[in-house]
């Protein structure tokens, strides 16, 4: 089944709790999307769970298998992360060929036919050099690696860093076929939130290293709405209501509201003049984060 499980995970550096008992589920077959600020864990996570570092506590399998140290588990896991620090000052002289061949190497389910079609999609030169590459190039290569590895559970880091829009297009694209062919399981570590909300099933939001939402977007959204009118009326509304986010201009407020009920919410929020509207996932991000 492939179902991935993390459990009261934690990592230190030095004094910084990086992650603080993360507890974790990746069903099989789904599309997550792991955002957070800068720090909050992410890479520390995904790099946790894919065996290319060790945690402090906790315990990571899949299908109750051990994940560290076992490599019958570990093959079942691509980490395709960011190319940047071995192409510093040129000193990486490999060809994106020479990158290819040792990937086909390290993962056993690697499909060479598909890698080659990708290659051609993100308009790559197989014969070019690694270190001469942009960073959207960069990217593309991490993206062709992670799609080819064909693991059934596949993470990417910022995979769009540094791709044009057309390019970001074409990834989700891509993203979406190979999800709708296979049994894969992919998360994906994004920045840029509301350009991959409509691909991402469920999020996962990390907060100075805790998880502090994990399930699907589309409810997640569906039970937060942002309203605005004259602020005494926002302030009586919102005494039967988790109040996400707040801000006052004036005699004018806007709050993000949580809510179980739908059809409560509509009965109480048509007895005001109110702007109603959803949020998106970014903005909810930014309003569940503060």
């Amino acid at each position: 089944m492939n179902r991935l499980t993390c459990n009261n995970l934690s990592k230190v550096y030095g004094k910084k709790m990086v992650l603080d008992g993360v507890s974790l589920t990746l069903e099989p077959h789904r599309i997550y999307g792991l955002i957070g600020r800068n720090g909050a864990g992410k890479t520390t996570l995904l790099s946790l769970i894919s065996g290319q570092n060790f945690a402090d506590d906790g315990e990571i399998s899949i299908d109750g298998e051990p994940v560290f140290e076992n490599q019958s588990a570990l093959d079942k896991i691509c980490f395709s992360r960011e190319i940047n620090q071995t192409v510093i000052f040129g000193r990486d002289t490999r060809k994106i060929k020479h990158l290819l061949r040792a990937a086909e190497i390290i993962f056993p389910y690697w499909d060479k036919e598909y890698a080659a079609k990708l290659v051609s999609e993100f308009e790559l030169d197989a014969n070019k050099r690694i270190a001469n590459q942009s960073k959207g190039m960069l990217s593309a290569i991490t993206i062709v690696i992670a799609l080819a590895s064909k693991a059934p559970i596949t993470f990417l880091d910022e995979p769009v860093a540094g791709l044009d829009v057309f390019m970001r297009d074409k990834f989700y694209r891509l993203l979406l076929e190979e999800y709708n062919a296979s049994e894969r399981t992919f998360v994906v570590s994004t920045h840029i939130i509301d350009e991959a909300a409509n691909v991402l099933e469920d999020v996962i939001i990390l907060n100075d290293g805790k998880i502090i939402r994990s399930e699907n977007t589309d409810e997640l959204l569906s039970r937060h709405r942002i309203i605005s009118g004259l602020a005494d009326d926002v302030d009586e509304f919102c005494k039967g209501y988790k109040v996400t986010h707040s801000e006052t201009l004036g005699r004018s407020k806007t709050v993000c509201v949580e809510f179980d009920d739908l059809d409560k919410f509509k009965a109480d929020v048509s007895k005001y003049d109110f702007d109603v509207s959803k949020a998106s996932l970014q903005k909810l991000f930014m309003n569940l984060l503060g």
